[in-house]
């Protein structure tokens, strides 16, 4: 619970406070000046999550170092808004440099080039494997379909085609047997076979 007094005490006092360690005058001097930093670090850093962390880290600093602040040299909010300026600056110079660095690894390093020979040759495999389905019968293709791109075995197949078991197997093993003789012919493969 906050301190009767410390709302009126004035901002060298709550420091005084706060090096003797009481917290209610952390939450004070946070409650007077948190808002104004805030707003300065969402607008140096254009990023409200990165502005909580830095006065967050702002308001930490002045609880374990207390003493860096000198009522001399000026108002508290004048010591913490330069403190939350100066580090949000020093974040946005970091992020810039760091995205400069990966720049120039991008250009030094460029990505390996677009392969279209190989694009083309997998998309005209893959068409070819297409038109070898053809070769089967619905019912063939229904069940290796099921059992192969649907992931389901051979007796959930069964279940899901209202068909027995070994009927099911059978057609997926004379599918596959012409499905093999057709990439066979179409050149994509001459030692496929069946698993």
């Amino acid at each position: 619970m906050m301190d009767a007094g410390l709302r009126d005490a004035s901002d060298a006092s709550l420091v005084v406070a706060i090096a003797r360690f009481r917290d209610t005058a952390l939450a004070e001097v946070y409650r007077r000046h948190g808002d104004a930093a805030f707003g300065l670090a969402v607008r140096v850093l254009c990023d409200r999550t990165l502005a909580e962390e830095l006065v967050q880290e702002v308001f930490l600093k002045l609880w374990q170092d207390p003493e860096r602040f000198d009522p001399a040299r000026g108002s508290l909010r004048a010591f913490l808004m330069a403190t939350v300026h100066s580090r949000a600056v020093d974040l946005v110079r970091s992020e810039s440099a760091r995205r400069g660095r990966e720049d120039r690894h991008l250009r030094l390093h460029p990505e390996p080039d677009y392969d279209l020979e190989r694009e083309v040759i997998e998309l005209t495999l893959a068409e070819q494997v297409r038109d070898s389905f053809d070769v089967l019968s619905d019912d063939e293709r229904r069940a290796i379909e099921l059992a192969y791109l649907g992931g389901h075995t051979y007796r959930e197949v069964a279940v899901l085609l209202d068909e027995p078991e070994g009927t099911v197997k059978s057609r997926i093993r004379v599918g596959l047997r012409r499905l093999r003789d057709s990439l066979v012919e179409s050149g994509i493969t001459s030692s496929w076979t069946e698993s």
